[in-house]
């Protein structure tokens, strides 16, 4: 388990591969903050404007029970890492001329407000490219921006089940044909954060060397619905509407999950040389000769044979026996509950449960670490998420403005 507290544990953590990019940050709940998250964590200095009395997510908990200060819980800790935070009132005509100010010397926008909110406060993409023509610009909204195609539902506010039910993964995800599920994860604000996040550094690439920016429009339908990109070619291609189909893959077996004795295990051995393995392994080299199993097209064609055969076996050994049993044989792997997860070797050597210092807290909280790895840059979780207006001196200093002039924005209650 890494450790980070207001800075790196051990020394200056290496620069960042997105070091010297300064990003905007004017997103709230989900989907904008991830993406930002992503760019703060490769080292961008992302600078997160809120509201003088924060963004929504800071109330929203989970609060841990020693919290004696409740800044923010654990929702906005653990998308808002690596980040400076500076309050301030957009509604007031001075705010906004602070916005202004800062995007003259950035390289992203970043907003998930819904379309024409910022057209209203002055802040438009043609107002800042302005301000700033090499400015990448970049908005999250349900249904997309009129600028790259104007939807019929652009005006509909949308959140993760939305962009779930519509995007078609809920529609192939449930225990049978008849009943949807939604994912666990809200992946209908994290698939297209993390494709706004590919965006803008495209865009950030091409500014480089053109200096000219552009804007990057994202719908959160449209993410989910290239991550279900199957379904299309399965329409296209063999004329069927996909429908749920429980733990199983419609197009290899077997492909999916079964019973262990104290639990669930997922099985990928759908091609021949696995499947010849696997059999081995389960001591049924019968099956390999099987008519109804010889081949992948027969395994699809008897799904149910084949998941009865593996089932039978997997459903009298335990998640560890069939790990120590499989394990790097045949692609495998248990069903992990975070519990497991938090003591799987795996996931402590990659860093990927990371320590965290928490504002109120006398012990460190616990947030997901950087998927991402590279050799020179090492991205990180280089400190805590912020509290509300830490940096707003600092951010506001660092574009001219004087120590008296920060004094009465505060005092006229413009930036917190």
């Amino acid at each position: 388990m890494s450790h980070s507290s207001g800075e790196a544990a051990s020394g200056a953590a290496p620069a960042g591969a997105l070091e010297g990019i300064r990003v905007i940050d004017l997103t709230q709940m989900l989907a904008g903050p991830y993406c930002t998250m992503m760019l703060a964590d490769q080292g961008a200095e992302v600078i997160k404007i809120e509201p003088l009395e924060g963004e929504g997510t800071r109330a929203g908990g989970p609060f841990r029970d020693d919290d004696k200060l409740q800044a923010y819980g654990g929702y906005f800790a653990s998308i808002n890492r690596n980040k400076k935070s500076i309050a301030l009132d957009l509604k007031r005509p001075e705010g906004r001329a602070l916005v202004l100010r800062l995007c003259r010397s950035a390289d992203v926008v970043v907003e998930n407000f819904r379309a024409g909110v910022m057209e209203k406060l002055g802040l438009s993409y043609e107002t800042l490219r302005q301000e700033n023509p090499r400015l990448v610009y970049a908005s999250i909204r349900g249904f997309g921006d009129p600028r790259t195609g104007r939807s019929p539902y652009t005006d509909w506010p949308a959140y993760d089940p939305v962009a779930q039910a519509m995007g078609g993964i809920m529609g192939i995800t449930g225990p049978d044909v008849d009943t949807p599920l939604k994912v666990g994860p809200g992946v209908g604000d994290l698939v297209p954060a993390a494709m706004a996040a590919y965006g803008i550094l495209c865009a950030v690439l091409r500014a480089q060397k053109t200096g000219e920016g552009q804007y990057v429009d994202v719908s959160m339908v449209d993410a989910v619905l290239s991550l279900c990109e199957r379904i299309v070619h399965q329409r296209s291609f063999q004329g069927t509407n996909p429908r749920p189909e429980g733990n199983r893959h419609p197009l290899l077996s077997p492909f999916g999950m079964v019973r262990a004795l104290d639990g669930w295990v997922t099985i990928a051995a759908h091609s021949d040389e696995f499947w010849k393995t696997l059999c081995r392994l389960m001591g049924r080299d019968d099956l390999i000769s099987d008519p109804r199993m010889a081949d992948r097209h027969a395994r699809v064609a008897n799904r149910d044979a084949v998941y009865e055969a593996v089932g039978e076996f997997t459903g009298r050994h335990t998640k560890q026996q069939l790990k120590e049993l499989l394990g790097g044989k045949i692609p495998f792997g248990p069903v992990y509950q975070i519990d497991e997860i938090a003591e799987d070797p795996h996931f402590a050597v990659r860093d990927m449960i990371v320590e965290v210092e928490h504002p109120g807290c006398a012990t460190p909280v616990t947030i997901a670490g950087v998927p991402i790895r590279m050799t020179a840059t090492p991205g990180s979780v280089r400190h805590r998420a912020p509290l509300l207006g830490e940096h707003t001196d600092q951010i506001l200093g660092d574009i001219g403005c004087a120590t008296e002039e920060i004094s009465s924005f505060k005092q006229a209650g413009i930036v917190r």
